[in-house]
């Protein structure tokens, strides 16, 4: 239970804590060279439906309807077409390829900081006639300290999502500090990641990991997790951020990803913060 309390303090401490100075360049990249090693040895199975990456495809269609649920949560009607996407630490493509199919979407940018992953979505973009010749879907090497600032609304973003990120990243509060520029007004921050429990480390680490392998051995580190009290407090102590919304889902072998009510306190969750209209 020391153990716990422990880790429990050290996280909330990290996403809690403000930065001393933000610069939006690569000098304070949110890059963990271990993590992005670990995703390069697993770029070539990354469509492989039954490889390592099952479970990310299982989870897709459950992020689309996270995200149409903010969308209709809203007062006012969302855009019918032309959203813009930036989806940050996008893998192989699952996602980001899937929702520039969308008709709603006018342009998904991708970004990742794996060369060698960003090489295997870019040739299974490249299989998809519609996709080359829409031009909706752009994939770049980077992180996001790496892009520019929006210096207009033209510029941003109407939906920002981060699928199974932000537990591979050391310091949360710095990098979710660099992502909310990239939002417009009325615009939302998706992400899916995993509370920080004795339940999540079971079935995360022990199971997942150690006894059945649905994923690599080290592909998570249990401390990173967030919890979403945690999320939640830290968007709420930003002015202009505000109506989070959460939905829990575990995974069911044989029936895949289903969402259960709760299931956001002690395991894999979705995540949804919108920035006020007015700011």
């Amino acid at each position: 239970m020391a153990s716990l309390r422990y880790t429990s303090l050290r996280n909330l401490s990290l996403l809690l804590r403000k930065p001393r100075h933000v610069r939006y360049n690569s000098t304070t990249s949110s890059v963990n060279r271990t993590e992005v090693n670990h995703f390069n040895a697993l770029a070539s199975t990354w469509w492989d439906p039954y490889g390592p990456s099952r479970l990310l495809h299982l989870m897709n269609p459950l992020r689309h309807d996270f995200i149409a649920s903010c969308l209709s949560s809203q007062a006012t009607q969302p855009p019918s077409s032309g959203l813009r996407y930036l989806d940050i630490g996008c893998g192989g493509g699952i996602f980001a390829e899937s929702a520039a199919r969308l008709p709603s979407t006018g342009s998904v940018t991708a970004i990742d900081p794996s060369s060698n992953v960003l090489a295997i979505a870019k040739a299974h973009a490249r299989q998809d006639p519609f996709l080359q010749q829409s031009s909706r879907l752009q994939y770049l090497n980077k992180s996001i300290e790496d892009l520019p600032v929006p210096r207009s609304i033209n510029e941003q973003y109407d939906i920002l999502t981060l699928f199974e990120v932000i537990e591979h990243i050391n310091s949360p509060s710095p990098f979710l500090t660099s992502c909310l520029p990239f939002v417009k007004p009325g615009g939302w921050i998706v992400m899916s990641t995993i509370a920080r429990t004795w339940t999540s480390w079971l079935t995360t680490k022990f199971v997942a990991e150690e006894v059945v392998r649905l994923v690599p051995k080290g592909t998570h580190d249990w401390s990173k997790y967030i919890n979403e009290e945690e999320l939640r407090a830290w968007f709420e102590a930003k002015q202009g951020w505000a109506g989070t919304r959460s939905m829990g889902v575990i995974y069911v072998p044989g029936l895949g990803w289903r969402e259960v009510d709760g299931s956001e306190r002690w395991g894999n969750y979705f995540f949804g913060v919108r920035r006020d209209p007015e700011s």
